[in-house]
């Protein structure tokens, strides 16, 4: 067993350097310099698309794959992620996260824009689905690799990030004196289990009722507390800024041991956390109801920076304006929990917990509606017997179950390695469609430069409408 986790340990440390580095790296420079940095100019375009209705009687809007979205992007990396990447990268990690999300935001454009174009239309309802492996298909003409990364997905997402979010969930409770590390993981991870096969066997449509309600609220008041430290710590801000770009450029440590160095760990955060170019997203943002395909490739492009620029960097400068010390052994809850015990006392790790049950959940509810998406893939395009889906959701809470019960170490490098799969696979794809993204993007801002709302034909970026289920 030992050398086992060794061999994950070292096959996660080759994927994100240097695979996964130069991968991402590439992928967002392509996109940013070709959509001539869409991600920044068309930034306030975005917001104001989130209040657009659907045009059908129960569709889902953008605002509501918007929040399916950030409900799996928004989870426990936000604050357990954070904490270790500064804890075992150092304070330059956070930096490197914002790189990664600027040109990422690039990426989530281009894969969600995708998804909208290679959409399908349901017989039944008369509502759109789709996600990477329908893009995939359509644009390599490969069945077979789109089912390759469903597999992935699915491996990610009801098993990888499951299990983490409920380790990180049940780690927050360690610093109460009630804990028993023999036991009380076992039923925190039982009772978030239950819960969880309750909203599954409601269906897609109670998850998305769910986290359109709880996203907004935990993000506001996470934010909102985050504001309140900095404001009662603001003479630290110098201090810490000059501690995040001074150790972001150290490239002699960098280069010393870039494996462990705070690059490294900003990517491999930074992606566990807004998932940008993982080909997530994509899945819920097909299901959006919208006239041009674009203006979902917007949303979900915002969706990262919710996710990275706002709550992850509330939790770095909750953390670092607190003065706690930054060490290896503190990485996770501990840290986190420490540095709003620093400022506001015995509240704050009660705090910390609150959020991160909430993060937890919605995470977990978020990734199992992209897990449907894929099993459907997989079975031909057909909803799986429900013997079967009944099966898998009960697996599903199991996995959240013994996550809750797993080494914090094993639980991370299952998670990073099966996301880095769906990475290598989503991210070439989207490339070699990025001449369809550029057409439409080109299309989309040509009529609004016209003064019209943007509406999608195929034919306007030389695709065959005969060829696009949804749109012909």
């Amino acid at each position: 067993m030992q050398d086992f986790l060794i061999f994950l340990d070292d096959l996660d440390s080759f994927l994100y350097y240097p695979v996964l580095i130069v991968v991402l790296t590439l992928a967002g420079l392509y996109f940013s310099f070709r959509s001539k940095f869409a991600q920044v100019r068309l930034l306030f375009e975005a917001v104001k698309i989130i209040s657009e209705h659907p045009g059908k009687k129960n569709s889902i809007s953008s605002f509501g794959a918007l929040m399916v979205s950030t409900a799996s992007r928004v989870g426990t990396g936000n604050i357990i992620g954070v904490s270790t990447a500064i804890c075992l990268g150092g304070p330059g990690a956070v930096f490197w996260m914002w790189v990664l999300a600027v040109l990422g935001g690039a990426s989530a454009l281009a894969e969600s824009t995708l998804a909208q174009v290679f959409k399908h239309r349901h017989a039944r309802t008369g509502g759109s689905y789709g996600g990477p492996a329908y893009y995939i298909e359509g644009v390599i003409h490969s069945r077979a690799v789109a089912v390759i990364f469903s597999i992935f997905l699915i491996a990610t997402y009801a098993f990888g990030f499951n299990a983490l979010a409920s380790y990180n969930l049940q780690s927050t409770f360690s610093v109460y004196s009630f804990y028993n590390p023999d036991l009380t993981p076992l039923i925190i991870g039982t009772v978030i289990a239950l819960i969880t096969c309750w909203c599954l066997f409601g269906g897609s449509w109670r998850i998305v009722r769910v986290t359109m309600f709880l996203v907004p609220i935990m993000g506001i008041v996470y934010v909102l507390m985050s504001i309140i430290v900095i404001i009662m710590k603001i003479d630290m801000l110098p201090h810490v800024l000059n501690m995040i770009f001074s150790d972001a450029f150290n490239f002699r440590a960098i280069g010393s041991g870039i494996a462990g160095s705070c690059l490294v760990y900003g990517i491999k955060r930074g992606l566990y956390s807004n998932e940008a170019g993982v080909g997530s997203a994509p899945n819920a943002a097909a299901y959006a109801e919208t006239s041009h395909p674009v203006k979902q490739g917007l949303i979900q492009m915002l969706s990262v920076y919710i996710d990275t620029i706002l709550i992850c960097s509330a939790t770095a400068f909750m953390c670092l304006m607190s003065g706690t010390p930054i060490t290896h052994e503190a990485a996770g809850a501990q840290y986190v929990q420490e540095s709003v015990r620093a400022v506001l006392g015995e509240i704050g790790p009660v705090f910390i917990t609150v959020i991160m049950v909430l993060f937890a959940f919605t995470t977990l509810l978020g990734n199992l509606f992209y897990v449907d998406n894929a099993l459907i893939y997989v079975n031909k395009k057909r909803v799986p017997g429900n013997k079967f889906m009944n099966f898998f959701r009960v697996l599903c809470s199991l996995v959240i179950l013994i996550g809750a019960i797993l080494p914090m170490s094993t639980a991370w490098a299952v998670a990073d390695i099966t996301m880095a799969g769906m990475t290598l696979i989503n991210i070439p794809c989207i490339m070699a469609g990025g001449s369809i993204v550029f057409k439409a993007l080109s299309d989309y801002e040509k009529q609004r430069r016209s003064g019209a709302n943007p509406e999608f034909h195929a034919s306007s970026i030389g695709l065959d409408p005969e060829k696009l289920d949804y749109w012909k």
